[in-house]
């Protein structure tokens, strides 16, 4: 395995291209301008890498117990100091960037958005407030791209709350396939204390709120009644389903929400 396809392994590509393909989307609809637009999805792109390298890194000895093959620095396919000099060289990059955009979206770029990825990945994760950095972070994301226009403006409070109830939903998604392995190896968050059970209570309530949010706030009636209806359906899915079902529904759950977001 070559260096360059371990690091995009370890870098959690998922969670990564979504988040910043989420901060282009909110982008365009605020009407950036291209230039802008595009500093936009660099800045957070190298701020997901950072969260996603430095999660693995920190990880590395709890993946080797846990016989995580998928995992570079578990494998021994990285070098931990190769995984440290492109967090530094991306954190590097996230910094410069995110100023391009301006003091105001710099601020909560770096600090809300990556600062929480950050707090996760050091101490929150394991602990029962580990919800929280995701709600600020996904609730803060709208915000960089109003920022960065110009002029600056505030996103409507409804896409704070939608934002914020997705982050908390992804979280209990996110963790839904790793409960056992998390819990042999320590990591104790909110879902993991919840069970399998109330994690995905957690995230079908979450999300379900998420698609309310934006349905009441920004979507005529008609549109409001169908992605609550879709999003009542998927959320009983999440929380009666069997086998793979729960997942695959809260996923597409999550996907009404960043549909909804982008397009009330």
């Amino acid at each position: 395995m070559s260096t360059l396809v371990a690091l995009v392994r370890a870098c959690h590509p998922g969670p990564t291209v979504v988040v910043t393909a989420l901060a282009a989307g909110l982008g365009g609809r605020a009407g950036l301008e291209p230039l802008t637009l595009a500093l936009v999805v660099a800045a957070v792109f190298c701020g997901q890498l950072t969260i996603g390298w430095g999660n693995d890194l920190l990880d590395a000895g709890r993946d080797r117990a846990a016989g995580r093959a998928d995992k570079p620095l578990a494998d021994g396919a990285l070098s931990p100091a190769v995984v440290a000099t492109a967090i530094a060289v991306a954190g590097v990059g996230t910094l410069v960037l995110s100023m391009l955009l301006g003091l105001p979206a710099a601020v909560v770029h770096v600090v809300l958005v990556v600062g929480s990825g950050w707090a996760y990945d050091l101490v929150l994760k394991r602990t029962l407030v580990s919800f929280v950095p995701y709600a600020i972070a996904f609730g803060a994301l709208p915000t960089v791209p109003t920022l960065a226009a110009t002029p600056p403006t505030l996103p409507p409070l409804w896409m704070l709350w939608a934002g914020a109830l997705l982050g908390v939903g992804a979280h209990a998604v996110n963790v839904l396939p790793d409960l056992a392995d998390d819990a042999a190896t320590g990591v104790r968050g909110l879902p993991h204390a919840l069970g399998e059970r109330g994690a995905r209570l957690l995230a079908a309530v979450s999300l379900f709120g998420g698609c309310l949010a934006a349905a009441v706030g920004g979507m005529t009636p008609a549109a409001g009644l169908v992605v609550g209806l879709l999003g009542a359906a998927l959320s009983a899915l999440t929380l009666f389903g069997s086998g793979r079902t729960p997942f695959r529904a809260a996923m597409a759950l999550a996907a009404l929400v960043v549909l909804a977001l982008l397009t009330a």
